[in-house]
């Protein structure tokens, strides 16, 4: 039992250990990284400076662009730091840090996703009563309850995993501290860690896909309804562009989580994690903005009111 309070430190695998690829990986993330904050800073530019954005859906898309930057920002910069100096410990307060803020990023944009499904089911479904319902002060609510109970839920997860201690190995088999990669390096027991990832992750995991796909079913039947081609369109449009990153956002946790874990896989968990730690938080703001027809006018109107060319 003398080795198990000797490792202070872990070792980040990083995304590949061929020196050759280091610098083409370099410029390929930090591109990747700054287009992400542009992206998702202009649409919460356009949202908050625009009134005719001033409406809960954008309100909560104006949220889900932060929470794209905030899970961008916890793993790039460090990544862009281990493959500009090939430094890839990392302390386990450190450790412990990403772990909450990666929970907390992940859970909050769970639970946006299924509140902007009542968004939609709202607007379509009940649209005369929308104004009422969806009031400002229901939508402040909503956004509170969402960062509140990603809080605790990440803060529940974090101490249970600073109970872990590492002795037989400290390689972590990702760029970043992700719980499921160290409970398989850790030599503690790891009961506890698993059952409550098992119930509270089950219940929130289910009750929020709940959530999110059972309104589409009365809104589709809805939409079909709809006799105008224009509004069947527009409410088809929005209602895509929602499902798009819902789907994106699922199938990478699904494939990522919700397979055997083998050195096999080693590779692809990285490929995976990349995905829906760097590209997902890109591919969010371009599905809406390219989709949107009222962002892309937000923009021109932006764009003509401080002549920029």
């Amino acid at each position: 039992m003398k080795n198990q309070t000797l490792l202070s430190a872990l070792y980040l695998m990083g995304i590949s250990d061929l020196p050759s690829l280091q610098l083409l990986l370099f410029l390929l993330i930090f591109h990747v990284y700054f287009f992400t904050l542009i992206i998702n800073l202009l649409i919460i530019f356009l949202v908050i400076l625009d009134p005719r954005l001033h409406s809960p859906m954008y309100f909560f898309l104006g949220n889900l662009a932060c929470l794209d930057m905030g899970c961008s920002s916890l793993t790039t910069p460090r990544l862009l730091f281990d493959l500009s100096t090939n430094s890839k410990m990392i302390s386990l307060s450190a450790c412990m840090s990403q772990v909450f803020f990666f929970i907390f990023f992940a859970t909050c944009e769970i639970l946006l996703l299924a509140v902007m499904s009542y968004d939609r089911y709202i607007a379509i479904c009940r649209p005369l009563h929308y104004i009422q319902i969806m009031e400002w002060k229901t939508c402040v609510h909503l956004a509170t309850g969402v960062w509140t109970l990603a809080m605790a839920y990440s803060l529940i997860h974090t101490v249970f995993t600073q109970r872990l201690t590492f002795c037989n190995s400290n390689i972590v088999q990702s760029f970043f501290c992700d719980v499921s990669k160290l409970l398989q390096i850790s030599c503690s027991d790891t009961f506890v860690n698993l059952l409550s990832i098992f119930i509270l992750g089950g219940l929130l995991g289910l009750s929020s896909l709940l959530m999110t796909f059972i309104p589409y079913i009365t809104v589709f039947s809805t939409v079909l309804k709809i006799k105008v081609k224009e509004k069947r369109w527009k409410a088809f449009s929005t209602c895509s562009s929602h499902l798009t990153v819902v789907f994106i956002f699922y199938g990478a946790l699904v494939f990522n989580y919700f397979r055997p874990t083998t050195s096999y896989y080693h590779t692809a968990d990285r490929v995976v994690s990349v995905f829906y730690t760097l590209v997902t938080p890109l591919v969010n703001p371009l599905v809406y903005s390219l989709r949107n027809q009222e962002l892309k006018a937000a923009l021109l109107r932006l764009f003509k009111t401080y002549d920029i060319c």
